[in-house]
């Protein structure tokens, strides 16, 4: 995140104990693939467990618009989902607040959008992530520091994968180059099986020996 504040991130956070915050960058600079020009592109708005349904959401949306605006930008875009996904903004509550489907992958991913103006061309994702997919064998992880918790986790499966004879490799993203080069509409965490996509969702040693038994 360090690294991203120079290229007009902005994190906000409520007053409020607790995980209540929104993330955003200039859609040029957003390690995600997708062509979006003058968009504010929302990284990530997260409001946890009992600060749910009391507003932070709305206060900390309408800040970014505020934000956005103010900065000439023509709207927002983030990712979520045709069904709730964990890791990714509710599409119902993105639709109450007036977004729409820009574009939508092969991944049931979507790209969803709030234009300030009607004229404003539609954000779209690039080829390669619309339709997810790689050549490679086995399990594919694609990630990058965004999440925080990936330190942990990925040495852990890769662990875990050595263990059981697991064909698994992970491919760290280190730049926003190639985070818009990846085959995928997630970048922040993107596992493949047998080149096809899988998930955008983080997996423990669990979980993940869970799935693979399920395959």
């Amino acid at each position: 995140m360090m690294k991203c504040f120079d290229d007009g991130l902005v994190f906000l956070k409520s007053t409020e104990r607790g995980k209540c915050f929104i993330e955003y960058i200039p859609a040029e600079n957003a390690w995600v693939p997708v062509i979006a020009e003058k968009y504010m592109y929302i990284d990530c708005l997260w409001v946890s467990g009992s600060f749910k349904g009391q507003g932070y959401s709305n206060d900390l949306l309408n800040r970014c618009i505020e934000d956005s605006k103010a900065k000439g930008k023509v709207g927002l875009c983030i990712l979520s989902s045709v069904r709730k996904k964990p890791y990714l903004s509710d599409p119902k509550y993105l639709a109450y607040k007036g977004f729409k489907v820009a574009d939508v992958s092969d991944a049931g991913i979507n790209l969803m959008y709030l234009p300030f103006d009607e004229k404003a061309v539609v954000p779209r994702f690039t080829d390669a992530a619309k339709s997810p997919h790689i050549d490679e064998e086995g399990y594919v992880l694609y990630y990058t520091s965004q999440c925080l918790f990936n330190g942990k986790y990925v040495p852990i499966i890769e662990q875990l994968a050595a263990e059981n004879n697991i064909p698994f490799k992970a491919i760290g993203i280190e730049t926003k180059e190639q985070a818009r080069s990846v085959p995928s509409p997630c970048t922040s965490y993107a596992l493949f099986c047998d080149g096809e996509f899988l998930t955008n969702e983080l997996q423990n040693d669990k979980k993940l020996l869970k799935l693979v038994q399920s395959k």
